[in-house]
């Protein structure tokens, strides 16, 4: 007993038990989608929390982002004399890389760690446990609706910062480093492509997925009491955020294997 005791408090076995915890409920969740009655309140509800704790920082952090994306890449397209592709390198870059990210990263740090405090919350309250003891599951009923309104917003936000992020880098590009408007635009049809915009809603509903499951693992197991719920949210965060930067990289080395880039 003293062993597997031992055996069992070994971090490499913990992290594995871990990783089993949160894929069984990811594999829940999956599983009461279909079932019925949709919490259609609570899942109304959750989406807004989320959509009004993340508009304003995710439109605010996109401008940066496709700012600097176009300075950098117009900078390099005046050294080899290729500016008229600045506009089509600054829109693949901000929808494939940049707003998927900018996306979860606000998602997973502004609406999942409210989530995962709420939940939390309600296991500290014995909320939780009161929903079991009256034959409730509490995954359909508090876990489903609000993963669906993260990966629901999340659609939605990566479409905002893909907009906000090309404005900010064709004023950038045209603004401040001279850029030809006309050439800006019309270079989009030259490398980008649909299947662009697919791959980057793809991942933001993925990266919602994920960030509503790693909230909800660690907000319904909190450790220590309220200050547990503490921790929870800040260990959830950051498990997200190595997830999202994991996934992203499988991703994009899938997608430009499956999908040709388009020619010249």
């Amino acid at each position: 007993m003293t062993r597997q005791a031992t055996m069992a408090d070994f971090p490499g076995v913990r992290a594995l038990r871990q990783i089993g915890n949160l894929a069984t409920l990811a594999w829940l969740v999956l599983r009461s989608l279909p079932r019925r009655p949709f919490q259609w309140r609570e899942f109304l509800q959750q989406a807004w929390l989320f959509a009004s704790v993340t508009i304003l920082p995710t439109a605010l952090v996109a401008i940066p982002f496709g700012a600097v994306i176009a300075l950098q890449l117009g900078s390099l397209t005046q050294q080899i004399g290729a500016q008229s592709f600045t506009g089509a390198a600054s829109a693949l870059a901000i929808v494939q890389q940049a707003s998927p990210l900018v996306t979860a990263l606000l998602v997973a740090g502004a609406g999942g760690s409210a989530m995962c405090a709420d939940l939390g919350a309600r296991v500290i309250r014995e909320e939780i446990d009161a929903l079991e003891v009256l034959g409730v599951d509490p995954v359909q009923r508090l876990i489903v609706p609000r993963v669906l309104a993260a990966m629901g917003v999340s659609v939605l936000l990566n479409g905002l910062v893909s907009v906000v992020g090309v404005l900010g880098g064709y004023f950038f590009n045209v603004v401040m480093q001279g850029g030809t408007p006309g050439a800006y635009l019309a270079s989009f049809n030259a490398l980008a492509q649909l299947p662009d915009l697919w791959i980057s809603e793809f991942k933001a509903l993925l990266y919602g997925f994920v960030a509503g499951v790693v909230a909800a693992y660690r907000g319904l197991n909190p450790r220590g009491g309220p200050k547990g719920v503490g921790d929870a949210v800040n260990q959830a965060v950051v498990i997200t955020f190595l997830l999202l930067f994991l996934i992203n990289l499988i991703l994009t080395g899938i997608y430009l294997q499956v999908v040709p880039p388009k020619a010249l």
